[in-house]
């Protein structure tokens, strides 16, 4: 049969091609997309606790404005404050005492502190450029924002017409249907848990070190371990190895060592506790796939990449289980053998299963 003979082959490669251009299309506003089904499972419960006693729009706007105060309100206060900050920390290093005594170091014939001072004061620029950039991809995020917040609006008041419009395109049985949709739920919650309660513990642990050592603004940089947490790993090592260094440059080496000590035994243990405790307890995930997908995930969606790269990785483990519980079947001799119609379909229609006895 010739390629595109019939109808139905033409429609398809029409379809085909017209799907593969609306993702290309769209594809920038990934995040915001599959954001909004990430804000549903986390506002859900909140909605239908109003929807009992309020009107179906009524709730879904009162969600809305709450869920907008609670993502930029937070974010709006930090951004603003990294900005008015940094900088000026910055230069509040660089007028160290000890740097002043690099600045005049020479090594020979070269004069290995002017270069330093010149490094630093790039720095300082650079950090503040940096805060105030952050200030301009606002925009950015917003329209991702918008996206994913009207999103959120439609899915609080169709999710189940959306639902079951989307569940007949999903080629395996209704039950493992369901089953992938309980499985973006649990993922999910469970990353969230493991995500916020290790940001947490570790912000106000390295919150505290910073104020038993004596530096300053320790309820900031807290505030700043929170946000650098939620990379996996390494987050919070961002903010306590520079507060190491800055009391070794300082001279006061008890506390640098108490620093570093504190940071890779107590700060850095909560990731290795809590994520995987989360994953385990709430999604079943083993904590590789976590760890792996978050990386993979962040490279290509952000932030939202935390959730997306493990909830891939486990969607397509378990699409594996279910394309062989539904497709595959081990013939008379053990071999894998391929069917045209799932098992459950075949076993309702009186046909003999190899391999289900």
């Amino acid at each position: 049969m010739d390629l595109l003979e019939s109808k139905q082959q033409r429609a398809a490669v029409v379809i085909l091609v017209l799907g593969l251009l609306l993702v290309i299309a769209l594809w920038p506003y990934s995040t915001g997309i599959i954001g909004a089904p990430v804000l549903f499972i986390i506002f859900n419960p909140l909605y239908r606790g109003l929807h009992r006693r309020l009107p179906a729009g009524l709730a879904s706007a009162i969600v809305i404005i709450l869920g907008l105060l609670l993502v930029l309100g937070p974010g709006i206060s930090f951004v603003t404050l990294l900005a008015t900050e940094a900088e000026q920390m910055a230069s509040g290093v660089l007028r160290n005492p000890t740097l002043s005594r690099l600045s005049e170091l020479r090594i020979g014939p070269y004069n290995v502190g002017a270069q330093f001072e010149q490094f630093g004061a790039r720095a300082a620029n650079w950090i503040g450029g940096s805060a105030l950039g952050l200030i301009g991809s606002a925009a950015r995020l917003s329209i991702q924002l918008t996206i994913a917040f009207f999103g959120l609006y439609y899915l609080l008041n169709s999710h189940n017409d959306l639902w079951r419009g989307v569940r007949p395109f999903i080629p395996f049985s209704r039950e493992n249907s369901d089953r992938l949709r309980q499985r973006f739920k649990d993922v999910t919650i469970s990353t969230l848990i493991g995500t916020v309660a290790t940001a947490i513990v570790q912000g106000a642990l390295v919150g505290l070190a910073f104020y038993v050592t004596g530096l300053s603004n320790a309820l900031f940089w807290g505030v700043v371990t929170v946000i650098a947490s939620i990379l996996p790993l390494i987050g919070s090592g961002l903010v306590w190895i520079p507060g190491a260094v800055a009391l070794a440059l300082s001279g006061r080496w008890p506390h640098a060592i108490g620093m570093a000590v504190w940071g890779l035994a107590i700060v850095g243990s909560v990731d290795n506790i809590i994520r995987p405790w989360a994953s385990r307890r709430y999604a079943s995930v083993h904590p590789f796939i976590t760890i792996i997908g978050a990386f993979a995930g962040i490279r290509y969606f952000g932030l939202l990449g935390l959730i997306i790269g493990p909830l891939a990785i486990s969607y397509f483990f378990e699409l594996i289980r279910m394309y062989r519980e539904e497709y595959l079947q081990e013939d008379a001799t053990g071999e894998v053998v391929v069917t045209q119609q799932p098992r459950r379909q075949l076993e309702k229609q009186g046909v003999e299963v190899p391999g289900t006895s």
